[in-house]
């Protein structure tokens, strides 16, 4: 997992570097401590939240980041369809074909944005909503559920955490300007 110093984030922030040391000492930034001298060293998850949280622009050497999908589908067909129509519109896509990927990669990729069908095997869509709702380092992430599951389940995925939902059979277009809404 890549790290950033307190001041190399001072430099993304255009800050002087006691005002990041400051953030982290009223906790809105997360840190650890290096063994010995005792440096600041910031997860680049946390860093993103941070800047997501306090509406901070993303430096351009991580706006990339806001534009990452993680598309978790257990039919493989249906994933890589809807990786072709977000590949179009120019976003960065990654594949997850269950619940426990999903997590792993959640962490891994870093997505701004997951869509998610519901029904998979093993751990099923409610319980990857439960999983990124209850990780505070991944607050940011925004879920667009996308299930041909009636409107009763559509509508616990929203009651669960997720921030939309798209019914199977969805257009293209349909399914870029939900994400695009979510990306805002």
């Amino acid at each position: 997992m890549e790290t950033l110093t307190s001041g190399e984030v001072a430099k993304f922030c255009n800050v002087n570097l006691r005002t990041v040391i400051r953030w982290i000492e009223k906790d809105h930034l997360k840190s650890f401590k290096l063994p010995g001298r005792g440096n600041n060293r910031i997860l680049l998850a946390d860093f993103i939240n941070f800047m997501h949280e306090y509406h901070i622009p993303l430096p351009e050497k991580f706006s990339h980041y806001s534009r990452r999908i993680l598309i978790v589908d257990d039919e493989k067909p249906m994933a890589a369809s809807i990786q072709r129509i977000l590949q179009r519109g120019g976003y960065e896509t990654e594949l997850a074909y269950d619940g426990f990927q999903a997590g792993e990669m959640s962490h891994s990729f870093l997505p701004a944005l997951m869509t998610l069908d519901l029904q998979m095997p093993g751990m099923d869509g409610l319980k990857v909503i439960e999983y990124v709702r209850d990780r505070p380092h991944l607050a940011r992430l925004k879920i667009l559920v996308v299930s041909a599951l009636p409107e009763n389940k559509l509508q616990q995925a929203l009651s669960a955490g997720a921030d939309d939902v798209l019914s199977k059979p969805f257009k293209p277009e349909t399914l870029l300007e939900k994400v695009i809404l979510q990306l805002k």
